[in-house]
């Protein structure tokens, strides 16, 4: 709705990629993304908050007022110890151009993708979102068959600079086997978000989780290899992102990232199956953990595997900042915490 409002009115906020995600959520543990590459993640662009403490003051809090519970806001995610009634964000003009590729690749390639995949991390460009989906099929695509897709939307002022800045994507030494080949598109956000959901069924159950990494492709392809293997069916999926190094961060209690972003999402339709997929995304990324930095909270799973989501540095300043607005402890911390 957010995304929907501002491109009406030739402006621009990095809004969540699902049109499930709820901004309250989204702004507080980080939000990862529409062009966050570029404008950073969206608690970044959070520039103030209104918030009700938890004795009951209504107060307003940005870099200036209540400084320390401004730097919790942005990271703390869901053990916030305020309740906000308003966000205040920094907006963008709206991108002129918003352009894709899409290529499609046999599942058996695999090996040979994420290695390059990998490679090229340091060199995308930071207007491109190189999401690489691997699924049993590609039903929007037409394709029936096991499938590692690339669809990358890219940000630019003109056609020419999106189509250059994607120009990379070309570059795949198995790119001769495509199953389906577009090196460029034009299209919009909204056309995006429509395709994004198309793995995101409304009538199924999901579970999720993820790590960030800067393991090599070597070390990582054995747990690529088993997700693989066992993925259920689609609209379960594995991501790989190629998040990059990124540039300094404000001071706020989100500041754990890498170059690699894994997330399992698995989704199912019948409760029955439950025992059968519940533990799919978990279990492998757990297999994963010892190349993993952390997790980013959003598609985690914290419940059922502790991780880490913020530097300890930052845990233990997030500790000190909720005795001095929440002594009492009335508003309920973390899961899993490590």
């Amino acid at each position: 709705m957010l995304a929907a409002e501002l491109d009406a009115a030739g402006l621009f906020f990095p809004t969540g990629h699902c049109k499930g995600v709820c901004v309250g959520g989204y702004l507080l543990q980080g939000g990862y993304g529409w062009n966050s590459r570029v404008f950073g993640p969206a608690c970044e662009n959070v520039i103030g908050l209104d918030v009700v403490t938890a004795d009951g003051e209504k107060i307003y809090c940005d870099a200036d007022n209540h400084p320390d519970l401004y730097w919790a806001a942005r990271g703390a995610g869901p053990g916030f110890f305020a309740a906000v009634t308003a966000f205040h964000l920094r907006l963008y003009p709206k991108p002129a151009v918003c352009g894709s590729s899409f290529y499609a690749y046999p599942i058996e390639l695999a090996d040979e993708i994420y290695t390059w995949a990998r490679s090229i991390s340091a060199e995308v460009d930071r207007r491109v979102e190189i999401q690489i989906v691997a699924s049993r099929t590609v039903p929007n695509a037409g394709i029936d068959r096991p499938a590692i897709v690339f669809a990358s939307p890219s940000f630019a002022d003109t056609d020419e600079e999106a189509e250059r800045s994607l120009a990379l994507l070309t570059t795949c030494p198995v790119i001769d086997q495509a199953i389906v080949k577009v090196p460029y598109t034009p299209t919009d956000l909204p056309s995006w978000c429509t395709a994004v959901m198309r793995n995101y069924l409304a009538d199924h159950r999901y579970a999720a989780d993820n790590m960030w990494t800067s393991a090599s492709a070597e070390d990582l392809l054995p747990g690529i290899r088993r997700i693989i293997g066992s993925m259920p069916p689609h609209p379960s999926h594995f991501l790989w992102l190629n998040w990059g190094r990124s540039p300094a961060r404000q001071d706020m209690a989100y500041n754990l990232e890498d170059e690699i972003c894994l997330a399992c999402y698995g989704g199912w339709m019948d409760a029955s199956d439950d025992d059968r997929y519940a533990d799919w995304a978990r279990s492998n990324m757990a297999a994963m953990a010892e190349y993993a930095s952390g997790i980013q909270l959003a598609d985690e799973n914290l419940g059922q595997r502790p991780a880490k989501f913020v530097t300890d540095e930052n845990m233990a300043r997030l500790d000190e900042v909720r005795a001095g607005y929440d002594p009492e402890g009335r508003f309920y911390g973390w899961m899993g915490r490590v």
